[in-house]
């Protein structure tokens, strides 16, 4: 009964994840000789939270409001930074604004010409947007110096930021907790896995062949499927050679697991759960890839950010797995497990799962 409820208690905490792309903010810092610029991108929805776009309330943010936003917004992304190196404060001077168009929507952009008191360059960066009222954002930073370029995630309200102490190890380690969190966070890639991995936990109604050993083999065959097939897609988006509009990306995710779930009652894909989970993989793969795609193109970072993130997701995956897979193989040997548990967490995720494949298709 503990599992089950912690089960549902999953389902339920899903039901209130947004239906749209982790918050991000894109960050650029271009310190090579001779000027220091720094551009900073942040997606209109999230801006909202802090600047009142729309001043009349109406659903939309007209020419005008963003005209009279200006000074606002200019305001809000400057607070929000702070550069410094051994001499002191760096100063930020705002140059140009305007809108940039990223994969999940438009974004406000200011750039801004980056003076540091003895002239060199800034080592230490403070990014604290949104920390108030969002601590899943986080602010996705690529370095451009003289020596090549370098990438790295910040969190609002996480100590300082060392711009000299990037290395191959660092960034490697970054991205692959980012894959952690991405997976864990990401409540509809675990309502996926979830429904995927329930079949594998059914006793059959012939009593042989239904132990744990074939019920492993099962969910090794689904789990490296979906992994084969995420890892292709995430590699093939992020490089550039196949690019999806993530709006219909994420439709597709949430129909996905929709499809999954009423599966097990109603196999009209077949009851081949790893077809399944390869075939939805693939599509899959391009939701992990929208967080990555915009920031690693044509940096020297790619692949180590692509390897650490593919790997920490997997990670991810297989904590997930060596939660829930324990917590239904107990309950499996119940009566209920088959008639009431099974069809309750299955039209639970369909259902959560059409909900957001509704607010998704508002976003289009």
């Amino acid at each position: 009964m503990k599992s089950l409820l912690l089960l549902l208690g999953l389902l339920g905490m899903a039901s209130f994840a947004e239906a749209h792309k982790s918050s991000d903010g894109f960050l650029y810092l271009d310190q090579r000789s001779g000027s220091s610029t720094l551009r900073l991108d942040v997606a209109l929805r999230d801006l909202a939270l802090i600047v009142p776009l729309d001043r009349n309330g109406n659903g939309q943010v007209t020419g005008a409001e963003w005209r009279q936003n200006q000074p606002a917004i200019r305001q809000a992304l400057s607070d929000a930074l702070s550069l410094s190196n051994a001499a002191g404060t760096c100063a930020l001077t705002p140059q140009q604004h305007g809108i940039s168009q990223h994969s999940d929507g438009p974004y406000a952009t200011v750039r801004f010409a980056l003076t540091c008191p003895d002239g060199e360059p800034a080592t230490q960066l403070d990014y604290d947007l949104l920390a108030s009222v969002d601590a899943q954002h986080r602010g996705l930073l690529q370095q451009t110096h003289d020596s090549g370029q370098s990438l790295a995630v910040l969190t609002p309200g996480s100590s300082a930021y060392g711009l000299s102490s990037e290395n191959a190890a660092s960034a490697f380690l970054t991205f692959l907790w980012q894959g952690v969190l991405h997976l864990v966070l990401g409540f509809d890639h675990v309502l996926f896995l979830l429904v995927l991995i329930l079949p594998a936990t059914m006793r059959s109604r012939a009593s042989s062949g239904d132990g744990l050993t074939q019920r492993l083999w099962s969910l090794a065959a689904i789990v490296t499927a979906f992994t084969v097939a995420h890892s292709i897609t995430l590699v093939l988006a992020a490089l550039g050679i196949v690019r999806l509009p993530i709006g219909w990306v994420e439709l597709v995710i949430a129909l996905s697991i929709a499809v999954a779930a009423l599966n097990i009652f109603w196999p009209l894909l077949g009851r081949k759960t790893w077809k399944l989970a390869f075939g939805f993989g693939l599509i899959h793969g391009f939701g992990f890839a929208s967080v990555l795609g915009e920031l690693t193109s044509e940096t020297s970072e790619t692949v180590k950010a692509l390897a650490g993130f593919n790997i920490g997701v997997e990670l991810g995956q297989l904590a997930l797995l060596c939660l829930v897979f324990p917590a239904l193989y107990s309950l499996s040997a119940w009566s209920g497990y088959r008639r009431a548990v099974v069809p309750v967490m299955a039209f639970a995720v369909a259902g959560i799962s059409l909900y957001w494949a509704a607010e998704r298709v508002t976003g289009l």
